[in-house]
């Protein structure tokens, strides 16, 4: 990829460098390495086995691989990541999913069970914390992939280097290393890794997007530009969360149904309206508030004018609106027609 760095020597990651990179892990007893065999997940084990021997951490590592069964040589590549583990002195499970994967949105259902299986295992394990190997070049891909879904600023900061999924941490430690170096670095320890075919599979928006990379970089919007990107929209939101934190302490005291005045609603900045309308309707309704749809809320809470007064509902909430107060609250029950005897 143009604007790429080449692939260093292995030992030009230092131990002060593995130190940086690991030190998340240093807060969890136990941390399960997400190890697929390929060339990311495979420089994941090697670096993170090499930071605790460095460094001598009480941290445990064990490393688990999900078997997708979406392909015939599946078994075998996680039989090959058990016995690296093993020559590394690192315990092992391959873990199968419950239930087939739909064909439907294929690689985002494989993702969601493959992150159930690994922290259902992390639990069995006592472990707080997964990690995985994204890497700068995921980063690139998952901005421009949320960019051209119209995501908001929340989806254009990217993969998150450490976030909460259920109650184990996500780790990410390698997010800002570019997928050249961690080749280089199972080159240069002589460990084989597998290409998982689907990587390479057109039926995919990544793959298409990853095709489209190299000329993007070419006009200089290569993969640090867009990470650099990530963390600037990460910066601002953590900013507008902030201040829609200090709106809703001072307009929805905690505990409270949502009820605010109109004239104290109008008068916040539009985004910040935005977001704790957002937080009101997630609070009644179903939890989850698609971005555009919360915009023509707003935009239609805006239309009424002073005097303007009325109802909708989304998401499992009903916004009522009258000429002093917002209100939001869950929506009633739908009736189910009766039948006729």
């Amino acid at each position: 990829m143009p604007g790429a760095e080449p692939a260093p020597d292995l030992h030009r990651l230092s131990e002060a460098d593995l130190a940086t990179f690991f030190a998340p892990f240093a807060r969890h007893a136990r941390v399960l390495l997400a190890v697929s065999g390929g060339p990311d997940s495979t420089a994941l084990l090697l670096l993170a086995r090499r930071w605790g021997l460095d460094t001598g951490a009480a941290t445990e590592l064990h490393v688990a691989t999900v078997d997708h069964g979406l392909r015939a040589e599946s078994r075998a590549e996680a039989e090959a990541v058990g016995a690296l583990a093993a020559r590394l002195g690192l315990s092992h499970a391959v873990l199968t999913l419950p239930a087939p994967l739909p064909k439907a949105r294929l690689q985002e259902a494989a993702r969601d069970a493959r992150y159930e299986a690994l922290v259902s295992h992390a639990r069995a394990l006592g472990a707080g914390a997964v990690a995985t190997a994204h890497t700068l070049d995921d980063q690139a891909e998952t901005v421009l992939f949320r960019l051209i879904r119209g995501s908001g600023i929340a989806g254009l900061a990217g993969m998150a280097a450490e976030r909460e999924l259920a109650d184990i941490r996500l780790l990410r430690p390698l997010l800002g290393l570019p997928k050249a170096m961690l080749i280089g670095v199972c080159r240069q320890a002589g460990v084989a890794f597998v290409e998982d075919p689907s990587n390479r599979n057109p039926r995919f928006a990544r793959v298409r997007l990853r095709t489209l990379l190299p000329e993007l970089a070419a006009e200089g919007l290569d993969a640090p530009s867009l990470a650099r990107l990530a963390q600037r929209m990460a910066r601002a939101e953590a900013a507008l969360e902030a201040a829609t934190d200090g709106a809703q302490a001072r307009l929805w005291p905690a505990g409270e149904p949502f009820h605010i005045r109109r004239d104290a609603f109008a008068q916040l900045p539009d985004e910040i309206g935005l977001r704790l309308l957002g937080r009101a309707v997630s609070a009644a309704g179903e939890g989850v508030v698609e971005l555009g749809k919360l915009e023509a809320l707003h935009g239609w809470i805006a239309a009424l004018g002073a005097e303007g007064h009325g109802a909708r509902t989304l998401a499992g909430a009903v916004v009522r609106v009258n000429q002093r107060a917002l209100l939001v609250g869950p929506a009633p029950a739908r009736r189910l027609p009766q039948r006729s005897r």
